[in-house]
């Protein structure tokens, strides 16, 4: 495993699969806080289907990785089930996504969570989140890739940011993130 250092630059570009509302935003929320894993695969074929159709954003991406949570998370490692998810369905291997249990992006501390927080708990969150990440395997393979960072729900783009920082920092040539679910802007 190798440490991740800070970097200046984050992400090229965010999409999302669907916007966070309704029925996805109850299913993401029964995923994550009941553990109910059926529906990381239904979210895997989500994220290999906007793969498939989107062969322009996929264009160069070297690694598809998620953005880890916490091996001790409970009920359930959320975004490391999609990930295996979207391995399995991807059938003929079009898209550079790892094998179930040998995910890249790896947490093995656990940080405080930035959901229901204040601006500046949020932030704080964030930076210890991607600091606290490190790259499982050489980490001269990140220098000059191109990583497509999966995450389930995409608020402020905080979090996503600051990982893509750090991958930057680490030699990435670029970052783009891939999200299930945007939040609506409001205001």
């Amino acid at each position: 495993m190798c440490a991740l250092p800070e970097a200046e630059r984050g992400f090229s570009r965010v999409d999302a699969v669907a916007m966070y509302s309704g029925a996805l935003r109850d299913k993401i929320h029964t995923l994550k806080y009941e553990g109910r894993a059926g529906w990381a695969l239904i979210f895997g074929r989500l994220l290999v289907g906007w793969m498939d159709s989107h062969p322009e954003a996929m264009n160069g991406v070297d690694y598809v990785v998620g953005n880890p949570t916490h091996l001790g998370r409970q009920p359930i490692q959320h975004i490391e089930a999609i990930m295996d998810a979207a391995y399995t369905e991807d059938v003929t291997r079009a898209f550079p996504l790892s094998p179930p249990g040998a995910h890249r992006l790896v947490k093995h501390t656990e940080t405080a969570r930035s959901a229901n927080r204040t601006l500046d708990e949020k932030r704080a969150a964030t930076a210890a989140h991607a600091a606290a990440l490190t790259w499982a395997g050489d980490i001269s393979d990140i220098r000059g890739a191109t990583i497509l960072l999966v995450d389930d729900v995409f608020t402020s783009g905080s979090q996503l940011q600051h990982v893509a920082l750090r991958l930057r920092a680490t030699g990435a040539a670029d970052v783009r993130g891939l999200v299930l679910a945007r939040v609506p802007w409001s205001g």
